[in-house]
């Protein structure tokens, strides 16, 4: 019997859902699920009939971060799941150009949050434990935490996780804007997939090239964003969809994109 592959996909419209598939480990990031993800995400960008990736994990949470047996077993740093080019999990450092949501059931802890933080959107249930505990296991958060969560946290609390290895409850990344929906237990995925739909109503190029801005522009002065912003504006505002979206409008009709 062949195993099951470490990445699952299922397809719901445009929506495309990638599982986290090692259920057994706590869905740890070894290499081979690494490849698999970022494997995963390629063919995901490549497939013209996905406009948005869910990212969830299978069986009892999303992801509790590097597989530390396969860390020590490997000798160490050299043994990180880190693929050349994409970073940790295969996403860390090189995301999708499509959207992409994070849903998380029960708990994304360490190296398993920092998947979550590169995604795009979070959706997490009720009472789900966030945390980047690594200093309590002779490590820190290095695949982009301490990047990303200060950026979507008060500096007082991203310092605070980092420090005490204390994670915080969807509700409390919530309030504070790190998480986009608080839903029921076990509905993370169908959250997810409905906010996935909403964006999938839009045009492509546009909500990649919105994607892509907004992830880069930080740092970017006001002065320097015009020339920054200019390749995106030239290739969406000439596209072929930019003059079906005018003409649906004025049309009072549902555009039909062609990604073109």
């Amino acid at each position: 019997m062949s195993e099951e592959p470490l990445v699952l996909v299922e397809q719901r419209g445009y929506v495309q859902i990638l599982t986290l598939n090692r259920p057994d480990a706590m869905n740890a990031f070894n290499m081979a699920l690494s490849e698999a993800l970022g494997e995963a995400l390629d063919e995901l960008d490549a497939n013209p009939d996905v406009r948005v990736g869910v990212i969830t994990g299978a069986g009892r949470g999303f992801s509790a971060g590097m597989d530390l047996k396969a860390f020590v077993s490997g000798g160490g740093i050299d043994a990180m799941p880190n693929p050349a080019g994409r970073g940790f999990g295969g996403i860390a450092e090189r995301s999708a150009a499509k959207p992409l949501i994070a849903a998380v059931e029960r708990f994304a802890l360490a190296g398993g949050l920092e998947v979550a933080l590169s995604c795009d959107l979070i959706v997490a249930s009720e009472g789900t434990m966030l945390g980047i505990p690594e200093v309590g296991v002779g490590l820190f958060a290095g695949a982009g935490a301490l990047l990303r969560l200060p950026r979507q946290l008060p500096y007082s609390l991203a310092m605070e996780m980092a420090l005490t290895a204390e994670p915080i409850t969807a509700e409390v990344a919530h309030q504070h804007g790190m998480v986009n929906r608080v839903c029921p237990k076990g509905e993370a995925v169908n959250v997810a997939v409905e906010l996935g739909e909403r964006i999938a109503r839009n045009a492509p190029k546009g909500v990649r090239a919105s994607k892509a801005l907004i992830r880069n522009v930080l740092g970017v002065s006001e002065d320097d964003f015009w020339a920054f912003q200019q390749p995106a504006l030239e290739d969406v505002f000439a596209s072929s969809d930019a003059i079906e979206g005018a003409t649906a409008f004025a049309e009072r009709r549902d555009p039909n994109w062609e990604d073109r």
